[in-house]
């Protein structure tokens, strides 16, 4: 728990303490409240006792969401990797990685969308056209997985994509109502590729893409591991930022996104890394668990080195409830925790989390809850995190 919140929790409960026994039990005298010795005592006790009070009341907190499944299996194909945006009252799922699946996934990856007003019903807004060398690809975007998803000036943007298809998606989407798409870069390209694995968010009014890398196992280009931010306001021209140092190590491999307190959160990530090079750089093929914040993407903070959650890479993280939260994703296999946190540095998980463990799942802030819909589970299960209706102590949030 944060120093300060502990401290004020404390400071709560011994002043409530100490006015229930003066006012309840003490005898007044003048302008002097004499407490008997017993409940003096007592106040010692509690005193003496105070952090197993504080840790009681921290695991109360921690208690208070609760899971709800809400589907066990959606309309929609499993699959992970899937942008998912909350766009006119609805959650968007937007194409999605499924290699075994080659009825709906004929080219590992897809460009169908739906939408969801309530996790439960979800509709068909765009069929999959990625399905064979016909494709056209100006007429509609390739079917990709774990892009850059973001709403940005009252669109649904897709910000490049993967190298599934033997080159790198760099091009720029965006949509007005999810059916029909346009090529905003078209005869433009961008000048961060080749890229992939991009961790991106919309902040001051601009779209950010931020570290990633190159995959040459899927895609020719150098084995190249990316620090750097470019921003845009249009999808066409772009900003070129190199942080100062000290800063985050390359990286990627982070679903969703967190800006909070006015400034942008990475949370953990990684570096995918399949090539045996045992000459290769300790720093790839790594998982991280730093947090680290900035105001205006050029100065960043490092609030911790480790986080309490493992190192990991393929999770989602979100703003919910006045909180930053870190779900799931990869670290010797799939996970299934789930954290938050209101200053990156004191971290409390939500207990016994019943859905499976997977990674790159989809992530929605919508209707009052938090949403994790399919993943690397492969299954189209949705699943809804809800605060519990209780009175009592509740956490601070955002400052």
């Amino acid at each position: 728990m944060k120093p300060e919140l502990k401290r004020r929790l404390f400071c709560f409960v011994a002043v409530t303490l100490a006015i229930f026994i003066s006012y309840g039990y003490g005898v007044f005298t003048g302008a002097y409240h004499v407490f008997p010795y017993y409940h003096i005592r007592s106040l010692k006790r509690f005193v003496a006792n105070r952090d197993a009070y504080v840790h009681q009341a921290s695991h109360a907190l921690s208690d208070a969401y609760e899971w709800i499944e809400v589907s066990k299996k959606a309309e929609f194909a499993p699959r992970d990797g899937a942008g998912a945006l909350v766009f006119g009252d609805r959650m968007w799922l937007i194409g999605g990685w499924n290699p075994n699946d080659v009825d709906n996934f004929p080219l590992v990856c897809n460009n169908e969308v739906w939408s969801s007003p309530d996790g439960l019903s979800w509709q068909l807004e765009k069929a999959n056209t990625f399905l064979d060398g016909s494709f056209d690809v100006h007429s509609d975007w390739e079917g990709r997985h774990t892009a850059g998803y973001v709403v940005y000036k009252g669109k649904m943007w897709i910000v490049g994509g993967d190298a599934n298809q033997g080159h790198y998606q760099s091009d720029v989407w965006n949509s007005e109502d999810g059916r029909a798409w346009k090529w905003v870069n078209e005869g433009h390209p961008v000048p961060w590729g080749p890229r992939v694995l991009h961790y991106t968010v919309v902040f001051q009014d601009r779209i950010w893409v931020i570290g990633g890398q190159t995959l040459p196992q899927f895609a020719p280009a150098n084995e190249t591991y990316y620090s750097d931010i470019w921003a845009t306001s249009d999808g066409i021209e772009w900003e070129h930022i190199i942080p100062k140092q000290p800063s985050w190590l390359a990286r990627g491999m982070i679903g969703g996104c967190v800006v909070y307190d006015g400034r942008i959160w990475i949370l953990g990530g990684g570096t995918y890394d399949i090539i045996k090079n045992k000459n290769r750089d300790k720093n790839r093929g790594e998982y991280y668990n730093d947090v680290w914040s900035s105001a205006d993407g050029l100065n960043w903070t490092l609030h911790t080195k480790s986080a309490q959650w493992h190192p990991r890479s393929y999770h989602d993280v979100a703003v919910f409830d006045g909180f930053m939260w870190v779900l799931e994703g990869s670290y010797k296999g799939n996970r299934n925790d789930v954290w938050f946190s209101n200053d990156g540095v004191n971290w409390t998980e939500v207990p016994n989390t019943p859905w499976k463990p997977r990674h790159a799942s989809s992530i929605f802030v919508h209707d009052g809850s938090l949403w994790v819909v399919a993943g690397n589970n492969m299954e189209s299960d949705v699943w809804r995190l809800d605060k519990k209706k209780r009175s009592g102590l509740e956490l601070e949030s955002s400052k």
